[in-house]
């Protein structure tokens, strides 16, 4: 695992994105939207697991620094979308890219049964780990 997350921490950041201050919450949102499309804050919210109104203050950090931006919903005009902006959309596909293209290179040879129990390990790994935290610091997640 230590290895994974170095291999991953080399991969660079491109220059126009060097000095927007992008912290680890921003690439797990940026990813998603890359991956999955544009997608509303509550829908971002359950993927990420958090509230609402955190991903929300997130879009509107990453809105002012021109990444995102939030549309109308054409279906309900009440809902705002949210998607990378066209403008950063290759910097960021160029850069966040590069693990899902590993990913998809590492599970091809499994069948489905083996990347459901690979991902199930994964995420006993994560709530084995975030157990092992302080209560103060399980609250933060």
């Amino acid at each position: 695992m230590p290895r994974m997350v170095g291999a991953a921490k080399r991969i660079p950041v491109p220059a126009e994105l060097q000095s927007l201050e992008l912290a680890p919450r921003h690439l797990s949102l940026l990813s998603h939207l890359l991956f999955d499309g544009p997608l509303t804050v509550n829908e971002l919210a359950a993927r990420l697991e958090v509230a609402p109104t955190t991903v929300s203050l997130m879009v509107g950090e990453l809105s002012r620094k021109e990444i995102l931006e939030r549309h109308e919903d054409p279906a309900d005009r009440r809902r705002r979308i949210v998607s990378i902006t066209d403008g950063m959309r290759p910097a960021i596909e160029g850069w966040l890219a590069r693990g899902a293209t590993a990913w998809r290179k590492a599970l091809a040879p499994l069948s489905p049964s083996e990347r459901r129990l690979f991902v199930h390990t994964l995420r006993a790994y994560e709530t084995a780990m975030l157990e092992s935290l302080p209560r103060t610091d399980q609250a933060a997640r």
